[in-house]
């Protein structure tokens, strides 16, 4: 267990600390000398069980509190120090505000330096702390009169504290590693050195990770956990890690040292945001903050997305727009001050990291992020199901957990797709299917005489929002369900069709053999009309309605292509890429015998009905299976 200590300067929060593990957390010369805490202290007791305790110790004076909440990130436990003699100070409410916007809901009252005062004062100062703790999450929690001078009361803190670490659930330490990055140092014979709260899985020396949001990797050469040499540490514990890769100048207080899976940086979050009580004034949108996340400290603007302004004690969605990336998960909390660092305003908790820049505001948006707003990760899935699909592998890398497919619906539906895998509900997959066979049912009555839409084309226009490798899914459902066809590119309802005239059959019949005479290099229009016999327009359109038959394929506007040329074509597209890894005009080129000019021409068709897309100068396969395969002639 992780205790942070909390309250005003020259309270004893440093000397409590002493008295409880003889250690003094005051390290730098300057706070010996001052006799306050300028830096975090930390400091560590050993359980009956084995185990350890860790101490953050915080300083208390109101230009530190930057320091305050780099070091109350992570904790467990918060130990809130009120001298008697003083009572309840400015920090004490600012310390306790904190603790109770980080969602901090396990601790207890240190009432120090009770040698100094009589019976009447203890009373008066622990009545006043009872009504201060009432509207926290900290309400109720048990309080300990204490003197580090005399010794009094700090055996009875001593157990309860030990009492506590051995009840609290041990953290399960799921998902990738994250450590919080609150001390950079460097050590003679050692290099670099890091420490900070784990937050979420386990380290091993040896391990290889990233720093985020510099995107650095680095090597654990060696790691200390709660002050003692480990092979392994794991969530819930401070950990120091010895780190191969990077400069202590190269990491700083604010990173976070991730499993390279989590290496995500963002200036965007969108949150849930709760103005506190104490706040001076309500919160108007775009006001400049400084926002608080783990161990970070970054100037932010916040955008509210409910409303213009935010009252005091309020909540609200809002979108926080950071001036430099930063690392954030869902679920993780935050605080925010005012732009002078004056006034703690509020906090909340991330819902999205990885938050919109446009379209912040609309019902959609703000469906999902309710949706979002949900601790359950079971039913926060279910959510945004209902509201459409989802990228499974993008919500595992922000919600930090590994395998999100055991937490889908029985009847979901999932989909590989060439980037990662996406998840629909059955409901919503069946009113993507009604919208496709609705749009095609339209297109039909309108133009009667033609096959169907390409696919690429249909998606543009009844899915536009779908991602092609998901329509392509949806459409593959419909066709095996017999709702659809599909006649080569073109997709159509099971029950529409548009037949050939005697006499346009006919002539199909006669140009064929001269299309297959070259397959790859087939006859122009002009030139199948000279040799048939036809004027060009009537040969253009007879030729037209044979591609939206599927019966051809138009790779430019003149030039068409038997159906098994193309897939021979397709072929030599498909062995590229398993030798190469996508394919380029020159090698298309050489083998397939055609122009270079040619080449380019049937690359763009490919380009252009979704079974390759172009990056850079190649061309790399979308949907391998879409021409099927052929023994190829060239």
């Amino acid at each position: 267990m992780i205790v942070g200590t909390a309250g005003h300067i020259d309270h004893g929060k440093t000397a409590l600390v002493r008295a409880l593990t003889g250690v003094d957390t005051d390290r730098l010369k300057e706070e010996k000398t001052r006799g306050i805490s300028i830096e975090l202290g930390y400091a560590y007791q050993r359980l009956n069980d084995g185990g350890m305790l860790g101490f953050v110790d915080v300083p208390g004076h109101e230009r530190f509190i930057h320091t305050m909440l780099a070091g109350a990130a992570g904790i467990d436990f918060a130990l809130l120090v009120v001298a008697a003699d003083d009572g309840v100070m400015p920090q004490t409410r600012e310390h306790l505000a904190i603790l109770d916007l980080l969602g901090i809901e396990r601790g207890a009252v240190a009432l120090s330096k009770i040698d100094r005062v009589d019976a009447a004062r203890l009373a008066e100062v622990e009545s006043e702390l009872s009504r201060l703790l009432d509207d926290t999450a900290l309400a109720g929690m048990p309080l300990f009169p204490v003197s580090a001078v005399s010794g009094q009361g700090i055996d009875a803190l001593r157990v309860h504290l030990q009492e506590a670490a051995l009840a609290m659930p041990q953290a399960r330490g799921e998902g990738g590693f994250r450590l919080a990055v609150d001390r950079s140092f460097t050590l003679k014979g050692a290099g670099t050195v890091v420490t900070g709260t784990v937050f979420s899985g386990r380290v091993e020396v040896g391990d290889e990770l990233m720093v985020t949001p510099c995107g650095k990797p680095v090597r654990v050469r060696s790691l200390h956990v709660m002050n003692r040499p480990a092979q392994a540490g794991g969530a819930g514990q401070r950990c120091a890690l010895n780190l191969h890769g990077a400069g202590k100048d190269e990491i700083a207080r604010g990173d976070w040292i991730v499993a390279p899976a989590l290496h995500a940086p963002t200036a965007r979050l969108d949150v849930r945001l709760t103005l506190s009580p104490r706040a001076p004034s309500a919160l108007e949108h775009w006001t400049p903050v400084h926002l608080h996340l783990g161990a970070a400290r970054v100037m932010a603007r916040v955008a509210l997305l409910e409303g213009g302004r935010l009252a005091p004690g309020e909540s609200a969605l809002a979108q926080l727009v950071a001036d430099r990336p930063l690392g954030a998960l869902h679920g993780d909390r935050f605080i925010v001050r005012d732009s002078a660092a004056r006034h703690t305003l509020g906090g909340g908790t991330v819902l999205d990291p990885d938050a919109p820049s446009r379209r912040r505001k609309t019902a959609a948006r703000l469906a999902e992020l309710a949706a979002l707003d949900v601790p359950e990760t079971a039913r926060r899935l279910c959510g945004l199901l209902d509201l459409g699909g989802i990228d499974l592998d993008r919500l595992a890398v922000h919600w930090n957990c590994g395998d999100l497919a055991r937490h889908l619906p029985a009847n979901g539906v999932r989909v590989r797709a060439s980037h990662g895998s996406l998840a629909f509900s059955a409901a919503h997959w069946m009113r993507l299917q009604d919208t496709l066979r609705d749009g095609l049912a339209a297109f039909h009555e309108r133009f009667p005489d033609e096959a169907g839409v390409d696919a690429a084309r249909a998606r543009r226009m009844f899915l536009p929002a779908l991602p092609a490798d998901a329509f392509a899914a949806l459409a593959d459902s419909l066709i095996a369900a017999g709702a659809l066809q599909r006649s080569g590119p073109w997709l159509h309802l099971a029950v529409h069709s548009v037949a050939l005239t005697r006499e346009e059959e006919a002539l199909h019949q006669r140009i064929r053999p001269w299309l297959a005479e070259s397959p790859f290099d087939p006859p122009w229009v002009r030139d199948l009309a000279r040799m048939s016999g036809k004027d060009e327009a009537s040969m253009r359109r007879l030729l037209q309605k044979l591609a939206r038959h599927g019966k051809l394929y138009q790779v430019v506007r003149d030039l068409f292509y038997l159906p098994e040329s193309v897939a021979g074509l397709a072929d030599l597209v498909r062995e590229l890429e398993a030798h190469t890894g996508e394919t380029r005009a020159a090698e298309f080129r050489d083998r397939s015998g055609l122009s270079r000019k040619r080449a380019v021409q049937v690359l763009e068709f490919f380009d252009r009905v979704g079974y390759t897309r172009r990056v850079r100068e190649g061309h790399r396969l979308r949907s391998a299976d879409m021409f099927g395969q052929t023994e190829h002639a060239a």
